[in-house]
């Protein structure tokens, strides 16, 4: 009866919301996609070649703790998802809510799962690995799982990736990664993309000395430049947000920059990587950070010049894990995660803030009551007027998968 009354307490909650706040022109309704009787967790959203939604996640598929990929399509503009469908090829996938395990889409049809699978040895306790597996025929079959690394036996370590479509129409992959020539704390970022059918080849180190837990971020924008961003170690003590770029397709990069001086010195790992999109305006970017104030901030980088001063998202200190997105002419979406605190108990709410296209803030609302735990959101535009916005709602014998279709007409 406790798990009933929640869910009734939620989705009142988001329809008063939905109708008490802008810009909400209908009712947000908040619908659950994984297994109603295992746990699901770590959604993430793409697109398929037809240009549909795909939401997927890692759902569970028995008591003993064992886990699937699991990926579903929406015809509709995210309002239904068709029946989902587990990736056999993905056994043994570790969930981690910050190495997100992906699936992507080539344009000839094409598909491809990354996973993360754990791989604790002597030196790392913690330490994981990054597979992939592909398929030829609309997700029918699945080719057996690679190691992303080629030279796998040398990698213990590789974990918090990310992938992304080139112009170019192959698959660019980022992750963070155990192999270095230093001797100082961190992890090297590697990069490699892939040919044809074969998978991932000729990859290489594109910076080093990253925090070895925060999640790595990958972006083609309009122009066809491929944008990285991650937080680096600086001067071995500083852990603030990185970005470096490449003009042709992964080739060559440029010299990496920090988003913002934070100067966040930390001895441990935030879990909490950054994220980014673009429009005419240029690049803009949400990260988390300690460092001069607690919170989410956002920073802007137009064509040609400088990152602008951070600007405050939320600056509750448990507010975390933020993603952004652009819509319609060029506005952006951020959602993110904080924990509240209601009497004695601590919640997790979802936030949603827009910004004109100029990354000027138009306002703030919470998508998600103050009586769950509610966690990572992820974030995509349906079309000029309406995003999806999917996350984990975590109870107390387990998770599921939820999604929300918001309309921003006035």
């Amino acid at each position: 009866m406790q798990k009933i009354s929640a869910i009734l307490v939620f989705f009142l909650f988001v329809l008063t919301v939905g109708c008490q706040t802008k810009p909400a022109k209908q009712e947000p309704v908040a619908t659950k996609i994984s297994n109603p009787v295992q746990s699901g967790i770590c959604p993430y959203l793409t697109h398929d070649k037809e240009g549909n939604i795909v939401l997927c996640w890692v759902q569970a598929q028995d008591s003993t703790d064992s886990y699937l990929l699991t990926y579903a399509v929406s015809k509709d503009g995210g309002e239904t998802f068709k029946a989902p469908k587990a990736i056999p090829t993905t056994k043994g996938i570790y969930p981690h809510e910050e190495n997100l395990s992906k699936i992507i889409f080539k344009d000839n049809g094409d598909m491809m799962a990354m996973f993360a699978v754990s791989n604790p040895n002597p030196e790392n306790s913690y330490a994981g690995l990054v597979f992939y597996t592909q398929s030829f025929d609309g997700g029918q079959s699945w080719s057996e799982p690679k190691q992303l690394a080629e030279n796998a036996e040398n990698s213990i370590d590789e974990r918090y990736f990310d992938m992304t479509l080139l112009p170019n129409g192959e698959i660019a992959a980022i992750w963070l990664d155990s192999r270095k020539e230093t001797d100082k704390e961190g992890s090297s970022l590697y990069y490699a993309s892939t040919r044809g059918r074969e998978g991932f080849v000729n990859e290489k180190v594109i910076d080093q000395q990253l925090c070895q837990c925060c999640r790595t971020a990958l972006y083609v924008d309009e122009a066809g430049k491929l944008h990285a961003a991650y937080r680096g170690i600086l001067n071995d003590s500083i852990r603030d947000m990185m970005h470096l770029v490449s003009s042709d397709n992964g080739q060559s990069f440029s010299k990496p920059e920090r988003i913002s001086a934070d100067n966040w010195a930390i001895d441990g790992c935030p879990h909490t990587g950054p994220t980014m999109t673009s429009n005419s305006m240029g690049m803009h970017f949400a990260w988390y950070t300690m460092g001069g104030g607690s919170g989410v901030f956002y920073s802007h980088l137009e064509n040609g010049k400088s990152f602008s001063p951070r600007e405050t998202v939320s600056n509750l200190p448990s507010a975390k894990h933020p993603q952004i997105a652009s819509y319609g002419n060029g506005d952006l979406a951020i959602v993110w995660d904080e924990r509240v605190q209601r009497g004695s108990s601590y919640y997790n709410w979802i936030g949603l803030q827009l910004r004109n296209k100029e990354g000027k803030q138009v306002r703030s609302s919470h998508l998600t009551p103050d009586s769950l735990i509610a966690t990572h959101p992820v974030i995509m535009p349906v079309d000029a007027g309406n995003l999806i916005i999917a996350y984990t709602i975590k109870e107390k014998d387990k998770s599921g998968v939820w999604y929300q279709r918001i309309s921003l007409q006035e």
